[in-house]
């Protein structure tokens, strides 16, 4: 009999086609998965994937496989939600925050068909700015929030990546690196990087505001600002530089900010968290609904 975290393992690997996605999404290291992969392999006597150093796919042992037990887990999965839904109920009111245009236009539609799929529970979206997202979160004013990630919280739990976008570097107009095409990371050591609130957690902070480039060269420290409408206006303003993700030039188009695209930066990624004790029917649902308008298997 396969344990369910071999089932999840082999389904989302299938899907994802990247050990490291796949603990990502699973919230499990890269390690385990691929333990678990060995040993579905071992009991089955055939392997289940090809494995390059460039890639992933399963053999023709594993589609066959993955196409019989992926419709099976999910009526397994969906008999489970329900029965959830029972016991405690999707009704009432989610509370859902965002932070930006985008975040908002992106949960205005995910909450859209979370009401088609459950219209006795209502949802609230509220729009929050940097410095109150995580204590709104932590003191229950809200249920759910979607966050840039990495976050790494005590009794703060994390969904699958919903969007992924380039980096960008908004920089005032007037700064040398404007008439320039692209920046680096090695760049950030010639200015100034504006910081984050420090109600934000420290893996996020780390990740976006790095006090050192990758080859450890010094990074200036600048102001922090709570909104990302202070941040930007300090931009502009000359006070110093701040990274953001590719919507910010069509959301927030500035006369006095440009916007350059890193060269060489990982995407930022985008998600939705929550407290970890607060994995209600009505949050897993909602992650569910976000993630399937997404991936377009509304």
């Amino acid at each position: 009999m396969l344990e369910r975290h071999e089932l999840e393992a082999f389904l989302t690997l299938v899907e994802e086609l990247h050990f490291g996605r796949t603990a990502e999404r699973l919230h499990v290291s890269t390690a385990r998965v691929s333990q678990t992969i060995a040993k579905l392999e071992r009991r089955a006597g055939v392997p289940l994937f090809n494995r390059t150093s460039r890639r992933v796919e399963p053999t023709a042992v594993g589609q066959r496989l993955y196409e019989e037990l992926r419709p099976a887990w999910d009526q397994i999965t969906s008999a489970f939600e329900q029965a959830i839904a029972s016991g405690r109920g999707l009704t009432g009111t989610l509370r859902v925050a965002f932070v930006g245009a985008a975040g908002g236009q992106l949960l205005a539609g995910a909450a859209e068909l979370f009401r088609e799929r459950q219209p006795d529970c209502d949802v609230q979206l509220r729009e929050a700015q940097l410095a109150d997202l995580m204590p709104w979160l932590r003191d229950r004013e809200i249920d759910l929030a979607l966050g840039t990630f990495p976050i790494d919280e005590p009794g703060i739990t994390t969904g699958p990546v919903l969007v992924s976008e380039a980096r960008m570097l908004a920089v005032p107009i007037q700064h040398p690196f404007a008439r320039r095409s692209s920046v680096s990371l090695e760049d950030l050591a010639r200015v100034t990087l504006l910081q984050l609130p420090d109600t934000l957690p420290d893996s996020l902070r780390q990740d976006l505001t790095p006090r050192t480039t990758p080859s450890e060269r010094p990074i200036d420290v600048g102001p922090s600002a709570a909104t990302f409408n202070e941040l930007l206006t300090l931009v502009g303003a000359g006070r110093g530089v701040f990274p953001v993700g590719a919507q910010a030039r069509r959301y927030y188009a500035r006369p006095d900010v440009a916007y350059l695209p890193f060269d060489d930066a990982p995407v930022l990624q985008w998600g939705l968290i929550w407290r970890a004790d607060n994995a209600t029917a009505r949050v897993r649902a909602f992650t569910r609904a976000a993630h399937d308008l997404l991936d377009g298997s509304t």
